[in-house]
Protein backbone atom coordinates (compact mmCIF):
# COMPACT_ATOMS: atom_id res chain seq x y z
CA UNK A 1 0.00 0.00 0.00
CA UNK A 2 1.09 3.59 -0.71
CA UNK A 3 0.67 6.58 1.62
CA UNK A 4 -2.15 7.75 -0.64
CA UNK A 5 -3.98 4.47 -0.13
CA UNK A 6 -3.99 4.96 3.65
CA UNK A 7 -4.82 8.65 3.43
CA UNK A 8 -7.77 8.21 1.08
CA UNK A 9 -9.78 6.13 3.56
CA UNK A 10 -9.76 8.93 6.14
CA UNK A 11 -9.69 12.00 3.93
CA UNK A 12 -6.30 13.14 5.17
CA UNK A 13 -3.10 14.08 3.37
CA UNK A 14 -0.24 11.76 2.50
CA UNK A 15 2.03 14.08 4.46
CA UNK A 16 -0.06 13.37 7.56
CA UNK A 17 0.60 9.66 7.06
CA UNK A 18 4.34 10.29 6.88
CA UNK A 19 4.16 12.52 9.95
CA UNK A 20 2.28 9.86 11.92
CA UNK A 21 4.95 7.30 11.04
CA UNK A 22 7.72 9.74 11.95
CA UNK A 23 6.13 10.46 15.34
CA UNK A 24 5.68 6.77 16.17
CA UNK A 25 1.89 6.65 15.83
CA UNK A 26 2.28 4.09 13.03
CA UNK A 27 4.86 1.30 12.88
CA UNK A 28 7.92 1.91 10.68
CA UNK A 29 7.33 1.23 6.99
CA UNK A 30 9.50 -0.94 4.80
CA UNK A 31 11.26 0.78 1.90
CA UNK A 32 11.68 -0.18 -1.73
CA UNK A 33 15.20 -0.16 -3.21
CA UNK A 34 14.42 3.32 -4.53
CA UNK A 35 13.32 4.60 -1.12
CA UNK A 36 9.53 4.56 -1.45
CA UNK A 37 7.55 3.56 1.63
CA UNK A 38 5.61 0.30 1.60
CA UNK A 39 2.61 0.12 3.91
CA UNK A 40 0.69 -3.02 4.81
CA UNK A 41 -2.68 -3.89 6.27
CA UNK A 42 -1.04 -3.62 9.70
CA UNK A 43 -0.41 0.06 9.02
CA UNK A 44 -3.99 0.55 7.92
CA UNK A 45 -5.30 -1.03 11.14
CA UNK A 46 -2.83 1.01 13.18
CA UNK A 47 -4.03 4.22 11.52
CA UNK A 48 -7.67 3.36 12.24
CA UNK A 49 -6.76 2.77 15.88
CA UNK A 50 -4.85 6.03 16.20
CA UNK A 51 -7.55 8.18 14.61
CA UNK A 52 -10.24 6.50 16.72
CA UNK A 53 -8.18 7.19 19.83
CA UNK A 54 -7.91 10.84 18.81
CA UNK A 55 -11.69 11.04 18.54
CA UNK A 56 -12.21 9.41 21.94
CA UNK A 57 -9.30 10.61 24.04
CA UNK A 58 -7.70 13.54 22.22
CA UNK A 59 -4.41 13.92 20.37
CA UNK A 60 -1.99 13.79 23.36
CA UNK A 61 -3.43 10.56 24.79
CA UNK A 62 -3.76 8.93 21.37
CA UNK A 63 -0.17 9.73 20.49
CA UNK A 64 1.19 8.58 23.84
CA UNK A 65 -0.78 5.33 23.68
CA UNK A 66 0.33 4.43 20.16
CA UNK A 67 3.99 5.26 20.77
CA UNK A 68 3.86 3.11 23.91
CA UNK A 69 2.38 0.22 21.90
CA UNK A 70 5.13 0.50 19.30
CA UNK A 71 7.75 0.56 22.05
CA UNK A 72 6.25 -2.68 23.44
CA UNK A 73 5.08 -0.87 26.60
CA UNK A 74 1.54 -2.21 26.61
CA UNK A 75 0.85 -1.37 30.26
CA UNK A 76 1.81 2.26 29.64
CA UNK A 77 -0.56 2.40 26.67
CA UNK A 78 -3.43 1.01 28.72
CA UNK A 79 -2.64 3.44 31.56
CA UNK A 80 -3.08 6.32 29.13
CA UNK A 81 -6.59 5.14 28.35
CA UNK A 82 -7.31 4.54 32.04
CA UNK A 83 -6.63 8.23 32.72
CA UNK A 84 -9.11 9.19 30.02
CA UNK A 85 -11.80 7.00 31.56
CA UNK A 86 -11.04 8.39 35.02
CA UNK A 87 -11.51 11.94 33.71
CA UNK A 88 -14.77 10.97 32.03
CA UNK A 89 -16.04 9.45 35.28
CA UNK A 90 -15.05 12.57 37.21
CA UNK A 91 -16.89 14.73 34.68
CA UNK A 92 -19.99 12.57 35.08
CA UNK A 93 -19.85 12.81 38.86
CA UNK A 94 -19.37 16.57 38.74
CA UNK A 95 -22.22 16.94 36.28
CA UNK A 96 -24.48 14.90 38.54
CA UNK A 97 -23.59 17.14 41.48
CA UNK A 98 -24.34 20.27 39.46
CA UNK A 99 -27.66 18.85 38.28
CA UNK A 100 -28.58 18.19 41.90
CA UNK A 101 -27.68 21.76 42.71
CA UNK A 102 -29.91 23.02 39.91
CA UNK A 103 -32.75 21.15 41.57
CA UNK A 104 -32.01 22.94 44.81
CA UNK A 105 -31.90 26.30 43.04
CA UNK A 106 -35.19 25.59 41.32
CA UNK A 107 -36.70 24.74 44.69
CA UNK A 108 -35.50 28.09 46.00
CA UNK A 109 -32.34 27.09 47.82
CA UNK A 110 -29.33 29.14 46.67
CA UNK A 111 -26.71 27.38 48.74
CA UNK A 112 -24.19 26.65 45.99
CA UNK A 113 -23.59 23.93 43.43
CA UNK A 114 -23.60 20.98 45.82
CA UNK A 115 -20.00 19.99 45.08
CA UNK A 116 -18.04 18.69 48.10
CA UNK A 117 -15.65 21.42 49.22
CA UNK A 118 -13.89 21.46 52.57
CA UNK A 119 -14.41 24.49 54.86
CA UNK A 120 -11.89 27.33 54.88
CA UNK A 121 -10.20 29.51 52.28
CA UNK A 122 -7.85 28.20 49.61
CA UNK A 123 -5.11 29.87 47.62
CA UNK A 124 -5.18 30.28 43.85
CA UNK A 125 -2.52 27.57 43.60
CA UNK A 126 -4.56 25.10 45.62
CA UNK A 127 -7.67 25.66 43.52
CA UNK A 128 -5.66 25.39 40.30
CA UNK A 129 -4.21 22.07 41.49
CA UNK A 130 -7.68 20.79 42.40
CA UNK A 131 -8.93 21.47 38.88
CA UNK A 132 -5.78 20.56 37.00
CA UNK A 133 -5.41 24.03 35.46
CA UNK A 134 -2.89 26.84 35.87
CA UNK A 135 -3.28 29.82 38.22
CA UNK A 136 -3.22 32.01 35.11
CA UNK A 137 -6.37 30.25 33.91
CA UNK A 138 -8.18 31.08 37.14
CA UNK A 139 -7.06 34.70 36.88
CA UNK A 140 -8.40 34.87 33.33
CA UNK A 141 -11.75 33.52 34.56
CA UNK A 142 -11.74 36.20 37.23
CA UNK A 143 -11.10 38.88 34.60
CA UNK A 144 -14.07 37.51 32.61
CA UNK A 145 -16.34 37.88 35.65
CA UNK A 146 -16.65 34.13 36.24
CA UNK A 147 -14.90 34.06 39.62
CA UNK A 148 -14.96 36.68 42.36
CA UNK A 149 -12.50 35.59 45.06
CA UNK A 150 -11.88 37.87 48.04
CA UNK A 151 -8.48 39.37 48.83
CA UNK A 152 -6.48 39.08 51.99
CA UNK A 153 -6.39 42.56 53.55
CA UNK A 154 -2.73 42.25 54.52
CA UNK A 155 -1.09 40.37 51.64
CA UNK A 156 -3.56 41.10 48.86
CA UNK A 157 -3.53 37.41 47.90
CA UNK A 158 -6.68 35.83 46.54
CA UNK A 159 -8.73 33.78 49.02
CA UNK A 160 -11.11 31.20 47.53
CA UNK A 161 -13.94 30.40 49.91
CA UNK A 162 -16.01 27.20 49.46
CA UNK A 163 -18.54 29.02 47.24
CA UNK A 164 -15.68 30.31 45.04
CA UNK A 165 -14.25 26.79 44.70
CA UNK A 166 -17.67 25.48 43.71
CA UNK A 167 -17.94 28.23 41.10
CA UNK A 168 -14.52 27.26 39.77
CA UNK A 169 -15.56 23.59 39.56
CA UNK A 170 -18.65 24.49 37.57
CA UNK A 171 -16.73 26.86 35.31
CA UNK A 172 -14.18 24.13 34.62
CA UNK A 173 -16.93 21.66 33.74
CA UNK A 174 -18.59 24.06 31.31
CA UNK A 175 -15.25 25.12 29.81
CA UNK A 176 -14.45 21.48 29.00
CA UNK A 177 -17.85 21.33 27.37
CA UNK A 178 -16.71 23.98 24.91
CA UNK A 179 -18.66 26.92 26.30
CA UNK A 180 -17.29 30.45 25.92
CA UNK A 181 -16.21 32.50 28.91
CA UNK A 182 -18.98 35.07 28.56
CA UNK A 183 -21.61 32.30 28.53
CA UNK A 184 -20.09 30.71 31.63
CA UNK A 185 -20.08 34.10 33.36
CA UNK A 186 -23.81 34.40 32.65
CA UNK A 187 -24.48 30.96 34.10
CA UNK A 188 -22.49 31.74 37.26
CA UNK A 189 -24.32 35.03 37.74
CA UNK A 190 -27.62 33.14 37.55
CA UNK A 191 -26.46 30.72 40.21
CA UNK A 192 -25.30 33.51 42.53
CA UNK A 193 -28.58 35.35 42.24
CA UNK A 194 -30.70 32.15 42.05
CA UNK A 195 -32.58 33.91 39.31
CA UNK A 196 -33.65 31.23 36.86
CA UNK A 197 -31.72 28.18 35.71
CA UNK A 198 -32.86 27.87 32.11
CA UNK A 199 -29.48 28.59 30.53
CA UNK A 200 -27.71 26.42 33.05
CA UNK A 201 -30.03 23.49 32.40
CA UNK A 202 -29.54 23.83 28.65
CA UNK A 203 -25.77 23.97 29.12
CA UNK A 204 -25.79 20.85 31.27
CA UNK A 205 -27.99 18.99 28.79
CA UNK A 206 -25.51 19.83 26.05
CA UNK A 207 -22.59 18.68 28.17
CA UNK A 208 -24.41 15.44 28.99
CA UNK A 209 -24.68 14.73 25.27
CA UNK A 210 -20.98 15.45 24.86
CA UNK A 211 -20.09 13.04 27.66
CA UNK A 212 -22.20 10.31 26.06
CA UNK A 213 -20.58 10.93 22.69
CA UNK A 214 -17.12 10.82 24.26
CA UNK A 215 -17.92 7.55 26.03
CA UNK A 216 -19.11 5.97 22.80
CA UNK A 217 -16.02 7.23 20.99
CA UNK A 218 -13.86 5.63 23.68
CA UNK A 219 -15.62 2.30 23.15
CA UNK A 220 -14.97 2.50 19.42
CA UNK A 221 -11.35 3.45 20.00
CA UNK A 222 -10.82 0.53 22.37
CA UNK A 223 -12.19 -1.85 19.74
CA UNK A 224 -9.95 -0.39 17.02
CA UNK A 225 -6.91 -0.61 19.28
CA UNK A 226 -7.74 -4.22 20.13
CA UNK A 227 -7.92 -4.97 16.40
CA UNK A 228 -4.41 -3.63 16.02
CA UNK A 229 -3.00 -5.34 19.09
CA UNK A 230 -4.07 -8.74 17.79
CA UNK A 231 -1.75 -8.14 14.83
CA UNK A 232 1.21 -7.23 17.03
CA UNK A 233 3.60 -10.11 17.81
CA UNK A 234 4.02 -10.80 21.49
CA UNK A 235 0.86 -9.04 22.65
CA UNK A 236 -0.92 -12.30 23.46
CA UNK A 237 2.00 -13.29 25.69
CA UNK A 238 1.78 -9.99 27.59
CA UNK A 239 -1.99 -10.29 28.14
Amino acid sequence: MRPADLAREHGISTQAIRNYERDGFLPPAERTPTGYRIYTESHAVSLRAYLALVAGYGHPTAGAAMTAVHADRLDDAIAQLDRGHAQLLRDRETLAAVREAVGHLTAGSATGTGLPVRPGARTVGEVAHRLGVTPATLRSWEAAGILTPARDRVTGHRRYLPADVRDAELAHLLRRGGYLLDHIATVLRQIRTAGGTGELTAALDGWQQRLTARGLAMLTASARLDDYLTLRPGVAQQA
